[in-house]
């Protein structure tokens, strides 16, 4: 999958895209991400890309002009089928489904809004989603990028060394989404604290069971949100007991 990133600090994402899974998938070919600096798209002498709000307010909103030709450029290069998303505080958030949707796709274009945020008429002509990775505001969407393409990334086909992981994971399993449950590993005691004895025990079928019920009393105490009681199957229900 490519990912076509604009931003106006290319030397942000240095070090976020260059460890761990992302950089694994770049360097098998698994995922290319290329880097825009919006400012190559500035027309004056001083790489003018914001502009004060028409109607008074705060801040600074970044130009249409800019954003349209680096738009353009990358469709131009990469054709008209990828979707063109801006991170912002006011775009839908980011759930697991559209993750989903998203690993699905050849590329996509990420706008990475900043100051008060961009001109809505790029919006309106040349973004097809506006997402948020929370109910927070962040300086820039630089981190929003770096979260989706994390995301998305370990989803591709061949990222993951077990292709189980990212299906048994948080948010990812069932009907609606529940937490993962409690992992524990080696050594079976530290500081007085004991592992699970059911987990020591071999019983396969035990050991889902338990997975399960820990699974469903994480979601139920830490994201109560997600846990629709309605749908839950009789023997969810009798673990929750």
């Amino acid at each position: 999958m490519i990912f076509d990133i604009i931003t106006i600090f290319p030397g942000f994402f240095e070090g976020p895209l260059s460890h761990g899974i992302v950089s694994q998938a770049q360097k098998r070919g698994l995922v290319e991400i290329a880097i825009h600096d919006l400012r190559d798209q500035a027309l004056d002498r001083h790489k003018t890309v914001d502009d004060r709000p028409f109607g008074g307010g705060e801040g600074m909103i970044l130009k249409p002009e800019p954003l349209f030709r680096a738009i353009r450029q990358i469709q131009a290069q990469r054709g008209e089928s990828g979707k063109v998303i801006l991170l912002t505080p006011q775009g839908k958030r980011l759930d697991q489904a559209m993750v989903v949707e998203l690993s699905s796709r050849h590329d996509a274009v990420l706008i990475c809004g900043r100051y008060e945020g961009i001109d809505e008429r790029v919006t309106e002509s040349l973004v097809d989603d506006e997402i948020s990775i929370g109910d927070y505001v962040l300086s820039g969407g630089e981190l929003a990028a770096c979260v989706l393409v994390d995301a998305v990334t370990r989803l591709l086909p061949g990222v993951l060394n077990n292709s189980s992981s990212a299906v048994n994971e948080s948010f990812s399993a069932g009907r609606f989404p529940l937490l993962d449950c409690p992992h524990f590993t080696r050594p079976e005691e530290f500081e007085g604290l004991r592992v699970p004895e059911i987990l020591l025990s071999g019983d396969h079928k035990k050991v889902e069971l338990w997975r399960r019920k820990k699974s469903l009393e994480k979601t139920l105490k830490n994201r109560p949100d997600l846990l629709q009681y309605d749908a839950l199957s009789e023997v969810d229900k009798q673990l929750l007991l």
